[in-house]
């Protein structure tokens, strides 16, 4: 199998709405949701987009696929709960090809267009490209094997986002 020709098949996306958040700048940030459970964020969708959050209400958490509009393109990082080199595909870093970034927050209420949530690990003004529900029937996967994360994970409540990922 050849890969397409990336000219003749570009990818184009538009932000349905942006992230309103009290962090401005990458450094000090939480890096994971789980790590800023009670830290508050609201998405406002753009008014053409709104009519999508019908029955939206009903589900407690929300998965944001966002823009991460500040971050640079790595191929190998080393990550916020780390002191070693990782190829980026093996990590949650920012500094991705595409730089996209997958945010699972507590949905609080909605609210004119406008959703609020806790669980913010975003800058304000990230752009969202697509909200998905979090079931767990369909999204947890239950496994021993997590790679570095297994040694790593202990950092988390404490590791915040610094200048690594420039």
């Amino acid at each position: 199998m050849t890969a397409p020709d990336t000219l003749s098949c570009p990818i184009t996306l538009q932000p349905i709405g942006f992230v309103r958040s009290p962090f401005h700048s990458p450094q000090g940030m939480p890096i994971q949701t789980v790590a800023a459970a009670d830290v508050p964020g609201q998405l406002e969708l753009l008014a053409h987009y709104q009519p999508g959050l019908r029955d939206i209400e009903g589900f407690e958490f929300l998965m944001l696929i966002t823009h991460l509009h500040q971050a640079v393109e790595k191929l190998e990082v080393v990550p916020f709960m780390d002191d070693h080199s990782h190829g980026v595909f093996a990590t949650r870093a920012p500094a991705r090809p595409n730089r996209l970034g997958l945010s699972i927050v507590r949905l609080e209420r909605v609210q004119q267009g406008c959703l609020h949530f806790t669980g913010n690990d975003m800058l304000d003004g990230t752009p969202v490209l697509d909200i998905k529900p979090y079931v767990p029937a369909l999204d947890v996967r239950h496994t021993e094997r997590i790679g570095w994360f297994q040694h790593g994970l202990q950092r988390l409540p404490t590791a915040q986002s610094d200048d690594r990922m420039r």
